[in-house]
């Protein structure tokens, strides 16, 4: 039976706008009065929650055209979040007791509106699995730069969230080489021994360019990049006749403690470019409508065969929130973080 919720609850909120990368002190964990539902709004116990890279960009200044909203002074937290209804309207496709998913997390206590949340069926053998960004990787694998067998795929940002998944998943579709890059000797091993791949690329161990044509002495076929700068140059001068390039993220931006706004600028020799044939796409989501229920199928089907693994970072409580967010944008976790409440 859920519990008679209680009458405050905590949240995590911007306490100041950073100048450069966010601290633990930019936020603050606050006791808040528990609201009564409105009639369109599901209450909602929050189990876990996602830590994504986009808080970095969304508690900048200069947050302007993002696809969410942007975090001021005195803002709470937002994000994927998987938790349990207390309370539904009438008429709802919800009862209390449903697990659901949805945009609310970091708080301890969500009222969503009953349009914006997500029932979760055991189509993933754990809940927290329905956090996971791996569908950002699996489309861009499936849509824009489409895994044959026999490829070799590079994937930058490998230990992070979706590039922990992202390699997995080019083996999956048929790739016969996957080699990844990361800073951290401790994960480069572990790309290795516990995901599958094939080489990995050492940020800081010597030019990019040099590495990464060391572990693809033939070149690559396919990018997944989720880090942009050094990277994805090194990545055009590997790159084979008619490779395919997937953006997916820009984590040389987001995590820069220079730039405020995400942004990744990098020089491409366009010449090589058009002499290769090569495709070079951003991947956005809200393009593929289809490709999550595909994934979630996908991803369940792996993970009960055992044929994939979900890596990730479970903290405990919300009150380490904050610092589980430096600590994400230092690099000190592999996979994605989550928070459990």
């Amino acid at each position: 039976m859920t519990a008679a919720p209680p009458r405050t609850a905590r949240e995590v909120r911007l306490a100041a706008v950073p100048e450069g990368l966010p601290s633990s002190e930019h936020f603050a964990v606050v006791e808040t009065p528990l609201p009564e539902p409105g009639p369109d709004q599901v209450l909602v116990r929050n189990r876990y929650f996602l830590v994504f890279p986009g808080l970095r960009t969304l508690v900048g200044k200069e947050a302007d055209g993002l696809p969410l909203p942007p975090l001021r002074e005195g803002d709470t937290l937002f994000g994927p979040a998987v938790g349990e209804v207390v309370t539904a309207p009438a008429g709802s496709h919800l009862r209390a007791g449903d697990t659901v998913v949805h945009l609310l997390g970091w708080r301890e206590y969500a009222l969503v509106p009953a349009a914006g949340c997500a029932r979760a069926d055991d189509t993933l053998p754990d809940p927290v699995a329905h956090l996971s960004p791996g569908s950002a990787a699996y489309g861009a694998l499936t849509r824009l730069a489409e895994v044959r067998p026999g490829d070799t795929v590079f994937v930058t940002g490998a230990a992070g969230a979706v590039g922990s998944l992202a390699g997995q998943i080019a083996r999956l579709l048929g790739a016969t080489r996957v080699i990844g890059s990361t800073g951290s000797p401790e994960k480069a091993g572990r790309l290795v021994a516990e995901l599958g791949y094939d080489a990995v690329v050492l940020r800081g161990a010597g030019p990019v360019a040099d590495q990464l044509a060391q572990a693809a002495p033939e070149g690559i076929d396919v990018l997944v990049d989720t880090v942009a700068g050094e990277q994805l140059v090194a990545a055009l001068a590997a790159a084979r006749q008619g490779a395919r390039f997937a953006l997916v993220g820009t984590l040389s931006g987001q995590m820069s403690a220079e730039r405020t706004d995400g942004g990744a600028p990098v020089e491409i020799d366009a010449f090589r470019v058009v002499l290769k044939g090569l495709s070079l796409r951003g991947y956005s989501g809200a393009d593929h409508p289809d490709v999550d229920g595909e994934w979630t199928g996908r991803f369940g089907a792996w993970l009960r065969s055992g044929e994939i693994s979900f890596p990730h970072t479970r903290i405990s409580g919300i009150d380490r929130a904050p610092g589980a967010l430096r600590d994400m944008i230092e690099g000190r976790h592999f996979g994605a973080v989550v928070v459990e409440l």
